[in-house]
């Protein structure tokens, strides 16, 4: 397609926030240090810490035009910058928590963004522009790139101090995300006068017209993977006396070991080893202290395997203990003394423990978000 020299749509601008404040007042999704009941223990909220939109040239081409060679012609551009959607350490896009994160940045940033998994072209790509005065042009496609802070909120036991307590939900961790907005294209001379910080802009940068364009932000390091070091109990963790069982409120479903598997699976009760755990407090991380929860039958550890991790509604499974692995690491939210009600959350994913229906072999599974029904909260309690 043919075009002309063309202001874009939309002007980048580079600006830094951190006030959550200015996200969508019209979220129904609650704030840090509101109250929340036992139903919300095992739900889980996203929140915009904080937002950097950054006008980005993905491709780009220098090109001389001449007296003689105005008018329409194709030009091929190289790639300059490949940019991700990435929400944590995942840049598979298709949990709740992952895509409402996106959403969130959106109305934080007031302009529209990428909210699925995507990735800008990595090969170069060729633009027609119908070229109307002789110079030295430099052709690009571009993006305002966003990068942020983001944090989560869960519903969890505060201590009001004088033996009172109350739940309210309260900021957890989160991690750094990337997006970016809607792709442009065009042609740009140096004495072209574009708007200040706008992907036209940069592109003069990049074509020489004011320097050198910006370099690119180091990737954070990747996760270091799980060893395969085994033990009945890891180091550093201390199991509660006797063992525990872990039910739905109404007491009428319970964790089980699923006979033949490796899968946890609601099931009524009996007098059985299979639905007895040993539960085991480690270190403190992130402001709570971590838990790895066994089976008394096999002394496996409740796990989330590693392959498994970004996917939503993944089960989980009973291994062998292992020194270091977040996939066998949980926080638990408490409800306030004597209901012994809690939501449980897995370290390595952040993703809540539920199930799709609460019904008998149904299989434990991994939500982004919680149970929105409130059925991700369950009894924590001693074997009678």
């Amino acid at each position: 397609m043919a075009h002309g020299l063309l202001l874009p749509l939309l002007a980048g601008s580079i600006f830094l926030t951190v006030n959550p404040s200015a996200a969508s007042a019209a979220t129904a999704d609650p704030k840090a240090g509101d109250p929340c009941k036992a139903a919300d223990l095992g739900k889980r909220y996203p929140f915009v810490k904080s937002a950097v939109t950054e006008p980005t040239i993905t491709h780009f081409k220098g090109y001389y035009i001449t007296d003689g060679s105005t008018g329409s012609q194709s030009v091929t551009m190289s790639t300059q910058t490949v940019i991700t959607v990435e929400v944590g350490n995942s840049s598979q896009i298709s949990s709740g928590f992952s895509i409402g994160t996106l959403f969130k940045v959106e109305a934080f940033v007031s302009r529209t963004v990428r909210k699925a998994t995507a990735t800008t072209n990595a090969e170069s790509q060729t633009i027609t522009w119908n070229f109307l005065k002789p110079g030295y042009y430099g052709l690009y496609q571009g993006t305002n790139k966003v990068t942020g802070v983001y944090g989560s909120l869960n519903c969890g036991r505060v201590d009001l101090g004088g033996g009172r307590y109350t739940t309210r939900w309260i900021e957890r961790p989160g991690g750094t995300y990337t997006t970016f907005s809607t792709i442009e294209e065009g042609a740009v001379r140096c004495e072209d006068k574009v708007p200040a910080n706008s992907i036209m802009s940069k592109a003069q940068k990049v074509l020489g017209c004011t320097g050198t364009p910006a370099q690119a932000a180091p990737r954070p390091p990747a996760p270091k993977p799980p060893t395969n070091q085994t033990a009945a109990q890891p180091p550093g963790f201390t199991c509660l006396a006797g063992y525990y069982r872990i039910a739905t409120p109404d007491r009428l479903l319970f964790w089980w070991n699923a006979n033949g598997t490796d899968e946890f699976r609601l099931h009524s009760w009996a007098n059985n080893a299979r639905v007895q755990w040993q539960v085991c407090q480690g270190p403190t991380t992130n402001g709570m202290v971590e838990h790895v929860f066994l089976t008394r039958q096999s002394k496996k550890c409740l796990t989330l395997r590693a392959s498994d991790a970004p996917t939503e509604s993944a089960p989980f499974y009973e291994e062998k203990c292992r020194t270091v692995d977040d996939g066998q690491r949980f926080y638990v939210y408490d409800d306030v003394p004597g209901t012994n009600l809690v939501g449980i959350q897995n370290k390595m994913t952040g993703f809540m423990i539920g199930q799709e229906r609460v019904t008998d072999n149904e299989t434990m599974r991994q939500y982004s978000l919680g149970k929105p029904d409130g059925t991700g909260t369950y009894v924590l309690e001693p074997v009678p």
